[in-house]
This record gives structure tokens, C-alpha cells and sequence, in this order.
């Protein structure tokens, strides 16, 4: 019988990170969503969460999958991770999709990617869909493979716990680029396309130095931010949302435009992270420094990946009271 992958069940972002009765809690990766199907007769298919085929992508995973046992078949939902110096780096799977194969497996050969496996959505037997079947049962299902097959790296089985401090305790995980928390039904099917899951992102606020605005000086819609590292120099580390009311109308009374010699001067930032479009901005004076509300996904230099909220000016801050750059200095709020 010739079957294809669902569309992944998705998740509503929430507030509170507590865990309520009948739910389990999952740590919340930050890597690429990827459904896997394993077909009896070996063929493997990676696919991303908009469709996307990422089977040339990630040969590590791909021949794991394919050298298991003859008619071993199974579908699964998870996570591609890459792990590096005791975090999750992002950063390290940029790339893959718009690589060669050849350059694909450079890039498996130096940062190999592993499969963070929470949900088993097909397997081998008379009743193989388990995507009719509560959370627990898939959960079963999945652990019972992993058993079964031995499964070990580049396979990771994704902790899941209904105890509520445990779920507390994953959320200081986030100083390995941990994002949160996913909080799942215990008696929730699989449900493609649907947002019947809840995640909770862990959130941080932090200080940063303005060196540039996106639009213009008189009517900034971004901010582009830094950090000086030790050798003083000033080091973008990521990108504002789309500024709040007020401080867009007071901040052009206090931007001054950079001469030619900011730092930042020749420099081309992108639109959005990864994109290939420039974004067309003006360097500023770095001497105001505004309180940003951040999420924890950074690349390895300390770099925000998604855009940071910007909170308010610190007038009673000097740039030089900002941490250094990569400094994982933070308040969390959760």
C-alpha cells in the first residue's frame, strides 16, 4: 500500500509556561521541522514543514534511515538539530537546502545533523496509521522503536514529561539554545495542519546599542543593533520589530547620522535571517541604547536569529554599560 506523509500538526503560541493536568511538556528545539518517512523497501523521504523535500539535504539522516532492517517502516515527527560546543546552533543548518549533494555531505562531514524524534505517526503491523491515537499511545509506540531498533545517534528520542516541575526545570535549558516548551494532550490525536498543541517560548529582556534604522531618520520602522566585543569593535547582533508607536515618534529627535567612520559603513544587512535581499538602512551614531524583549535563539557568536521587541529607551545607560557581544547576559521573564 503505497502511503505519504501529513501535513504536520502545528502549535499555538501561549503565555504561560505552566503545565495543566492531562498534558504533557516537550523541550522545544530550535532546528528545522521534518517529518520522515522510512518505506519497507528502504527508500527514505525528509520533508519540511512547508512541503519542502530535504532528503538530499541531510545524507547522515538519510542513510541512518536507510540502513535499518529490511521491511522496517515507519513515519515520524521531529526536530533536525545540530550540536556544537554544548548548544544547538542554528546557524549550522543554514545552507543545506540550497547546497549540491557534494556540498551537502561537506557540510553533514563538519557539523552532522541529528533527528530529535517526538511523534510516531505510521509504523509496521495490521493497524499502522497511529495518527487516530491518543498522545500517549504514539508515545508508546515511539519509545518501543527506539527500543526495538536500537536506535542511536544521529536518532534522539525527545524527552517528554507530565511532571510539572520537570517542565519547569527544561525551561533554564535555554543556555543550550533551548527554546521552550510544546505542551501536548495526553489524549490529543495527531491532527495535520491544525494548531492543537501549545508552545510557550522562553523570552528574555536585554540592553543593545542602536547603529542603525531601517526607512529613514525621520520615520524609523527598525532598529539594527550591537554590541561592542572586547577589542571594541561594534558587532550587529540582530534586528528590532517593527517599532511601537511612541518610541517610533520620539526616537528621530534622538538619532544622529553617522559620518564615515561607523563601523558598520560598506556593510549589507539582510531583510530577513538567511534571505538573500539587502534591506536598505541608515547608520546612526551608536549611542543610545534601548531594552529589547528577546526570544533564545541565537547562533553561536550571540547573534538574535528572530527579531527582538523593542521595550524603551535606557537613557540611564552608556554603551559601554551594554555586555560585550556574545555576553548571554539576560533577565528571563518567564
Amino acid at each position: 500500500m503505497v502511503w505519504t506523509l501529513p501535513e504536520p500538526m502545528l502549535a499555538e503560541p501561549v503565555n504561560n509556561p505552566a503545565l495543566p493536568p492531562g498534558f504533557a511538556a516537550e523541550p522545544k528545539w530550535d532546528g528545522y521541522r521534518a517529518l520522515l518517512a522510512r518505506y519497507a523497501d528502504g527508500r527514505v523521504v525528509i520533508r519540511s514543514r512547508r512541503g519542502t523535500d530535504m532528503t538530499a539535504a541531510f545524507p547522515e539522516i538519510t542513510r541512518a534511515a536507510a540502513s535499518l532492517p529490511a521491511g522496517v517502516e515507519f513515519a515520524m515527527d521531529g526536530e533536525l538539530i545540530v550540536w556544537e560546543g554544548g548548544r544547538v546552533a542554528f546557524e549550522r543548518l543554514q545552507g543545506r537546502l540550497n547546497r549540491t549533494a557534494a556540498g551537502a555531505a561537506g557540510m553533514a562531514a563538519q557539523w552532522p545533523a541529528h533527528y530529535v524524534a517526538f511523534d510516531l505517526l505510521r509504523r509496521n503491523g495490521t493497524d499502522p496509521d497511529l495518527t487516530a491515537q491518543p498522545y500517549t499511545a504514539r508515545r508508546t509506540a515511539l519509545e518501543e522503536l527506539f527500543t526495538d531498533q536500537a536506535l542511536a545517534p544521529p536518532w534522539t528520542l525527545c524527552p517528554s514529561t507530565t511532571d510539572p516541575t520537570t517542565a519547569a526545570e527544561w525551561l533554564e535549558w535555554s543556555a543550550v539554545g533551548m527554546e521552550g516548551l510544546v505542551l501536548k494532550n495526553l489524549r490529543g490525536t495527531y491532527r495535520p495542519a491544525t494548531r492543537a498543541w501549545r508552545k510557550y517560548r522562553v523570552a528574555h529582556t536585554a540592553d543593545a546599542i542602536i547603529g542603525a534604522v531601517s526607512r529613514s531618520l525621520t520615520d524609523p520602522a527598525t532598529l539594527l543593533l550591537g554590541r561592542y566585543d572586547p577589542t571594541g569593535r561594534l558587532r550587529y547582533t540582530g534586528r528590532s520589530t517593527v517599532l511601537p508607536r511612541p518610541l517610533a515618534t520620539t526616537l528621530p529627535a534622538r538619532l544622529s547620522p553617522a559620518g564615515e567612520e561607523h563601523p558598520w559603513t560598506g556593510r549589507t544587512f539582510s531583510a530577513t535571517w538567511g534571505a538573500k535581499a539587502a534591506l536598505t538602512v541608515v547608520l546612526v551614531v551608536p549611542e543610545l541604547v534601548v531594552e529589547v524583549r528577546a526570544d533564545v535563539s541565537r547562533d553561536s557568536a550571540g547573534r538574535w536569529r528572530h527579531p527582538v521587541k523593542p521595550v524603551r529607551l535606557r537613557d540611564d545607560l552608556a554603551p559601554a554599560d551594554v555586555p560585550l557581544f556574545g555576553d548571554d547576559t539576560t533577565t528571563s521573564l518567564t
